[in-house]
């Protein structure tokens, strides 16, 4: 049990008794001790009006109410407490508040009336107790009445399970937003980053996301305008936006590609107060992706290769023995200069024959330079397949 003063009203965490049982459901469940039966105490106001606008005003309370003596015993409940922890009135009358929150004791009891004689009052986070066992998360609100001379203790109970469950869904999102490998940011209708996660500060190669705070989400890419007019369109619109930008990563503000997601922030009321937006490095990507572009081109030009000896190897073939037949017709005979052609044809042919054959035995697309541009600069006109 820990306990700290704020103000006036001090607030005290108890630590509920641990769960001995499963239910058949298999969900948790405090087995409540067993109850003992003790004469009801009816609290009376003042004679007259008093009491029943006493009970009125009990009966009217929305948060449980249960009302008891300073030793703990259980003298007057409301309603709503019945509903709560499922009791009948003839049955929780009697009860200690210790059968009801759990983790509570005398020492508690003490506390509370000590504190509460100082004028203070007291809240407690603890787990109550229902009657079948199980229990529920409560906020319980501790005050001192005094009715005809006899002091009491007031408890106003309220079941903040859903907040507890909003509260733990909250804290999930979170843990899921600060782990997250994409950058994630919320800025404000001026661009100012509210809120950026780890990843992002990974990106922009600093320490801590908290040096982000504050300055425009713009200032991250190398064109500001282009993110700025998105963000423009994002919010007039109210649709979501998702694209490519280059942004500067790392200590030297290098240019990276980034993939950019953009949702509008509304809050409770529907009004838009600014912009989440999702960053993903996709550098790797796009080097992949060019690789994978480079590969199909190398495959795409290899089966042309092939392809080409297969529909150059023939003619060639017919034309190499062509001219064999033409020279061995000739036999030296005729004109010396037909003779020449014929040779110098015919070794030619015997040339393209053995081009052909190294360009069939390719099995790797690469370029060598062929010819020097006047200025020096390389480009993919001098350049030839390398065999």
């Amino acid at each position: 049990m820990s306990a700290k003063k704020l103000s006036q009203t001090m607030r005290i965490d108890l630590i509920p008794d641990i769960p001995t049982e499963p239910d058949k459901a298999h969900k948790n469940v405090i087995i409540a001790p067993p109850t003992r039966k003790h004469k009801s105490v009816v609290v009376q106001g003042k004679k007259g009006a008093g009491g029943s606008k006493y009970d009125q005003l009990l009966q009217s309370l929305y948060d449980a109410a249960i009302i008891s003596n300073e030793a703990g015993r259980i003298v007057d409940v409301n309603v709503r407490a019945v509903e709560f922890l499922q009791y009948t009135r003839a049955e929780i009358d009697g009860l200690t508040i210790s059968e009801i929150i759990s983790g509570a004791d005398d020492t508690l009891i003490q506390k509370l009336a000590s504190n509460l004689q100082n004028e203070r009052f007291t809240l407690i986070q603890a787990y109550c107790v229902r009657k079948d066992g199980t229990f529920f998360p409560a906020e319980v609100a501790v005050n001192r009445i005094q009715m005809d001379s006899t002091q009491y203790l007031c408890f106003f109970l309220r079941d903040i399970t859903l907040r507890r469950q909003a509260e733990e869904m909250l804290r999930t999102e979170h843990n899921a937003i600060q782990n997250s490998s994409n950058g994630i940011a919320v800025i404000d209708l001026n661009t100012d980053i509210e809120y950026a996660n780890p990843a992002i500060a990974l990106m922009c190669g600093l320490a801590s996301s908290d040096e982000l705070l504050g300055r425009s989400i713009c200032d991250m890419f190398a064109e500001p305008e282009s993110m700025h007019g998105m963000l423009q369109k994002v919010v007039g619109e109210q649709e979501n936006w998702i694209g490519e930008m280059k942004g500067r990563g790392g200590d030297d503000g290098e240019e990276v590609d980034i993939q950019v997601s953009a949702a509008c922030n509304k809050n409770s009321d529907g009004e838009v107060v600014g912009v989440v937006i999702s960053l993903l490095d996709i550098a790797d990507r796009k080097k992949a992706e060019s690789a994978m572009r480079e590969a199909e081109r190398h495959r795409v030009m290899l089966e042309s290769l092939g392809a080409a000896c297969h529909h150059l190897g023939q003619p060639a073939t017919v034309l190499l023995a062509n001219l064999g037949i033409m020279q061995r017709k000739l036999n030296g005979d005729g004109d010396e200069l037909i003779n020449e052609l014929v040779t110098s044809s015919i070794e030619a042919a015997e040339t393209l024959g053995d081009i052909l054959h190294k360009l069939n035995a390719v099995n790797e697309y690469k370029t060598t330079r062929y010819l020097e541009r006047p200025d020096g600069v390389e480009s993919d006109e001098n350049r030839i397949l390398d065999i």
